[in-house]
């Protein structure tokens, strides 16, 4: 039973940094690939970035050299380091797992929240101005 358990949010100031972990726990983290999503109140899902297998990562536009998305294979946790945050960031930000189809390359990632079928309960991360 896949489990994804997500850390680290709170609440900071604008052009302050926040690092959110996500533990993972129930799969074989290598067969599957991962991302991180938020919700605002009043809007859509978003797919804020994606890491592959292999590494390979995605992000969205909106937070493209601010953020970074991170694996540890091993010890079975996504991490997302936040910097320069701003207030448009503030949302519930969410873990998800997807595994891969034996026809999916291991550099392969989606951000479509819609592929993606485990879900942590998510963390709060709110950003002040």
């Amino acid at each position: 039973q896949v489990q994804l358990v997500e850390s680290g949010g709170g609440s900071v100031q604008a052009g302050e940094s926040l690092r959110l972990s996500c533990a993972a726990s129930g799969f074989t983290y290598g067969d599957y690939y991962m991302g991180w999503f938020r919700q605002a109140p009043g809007k859509e899902r978003e797919g804020v970035a994606c890491i592959a297998s292999d590494g390979s990562t995605s992000y969205a536009e909106s937070v493209q050299g601010r953020f970074t998305i991170s694996q540890d294979n091993a010890e079975k946790t996504l991490s997302l380091q936040m910097n320069n945050l701003k207030p448009e960031d503030t949302a519930m930000y969410y873990c998800a797992a997807r595994r891969r189809s034996p026809y999916t390359s291991i550099w392969y990632c989606s951000r479509a929240s819609s592929n993606f079928n485990d879900w942590g309960q998510g963390t709060q991360v709110t950003v002040s101005s």
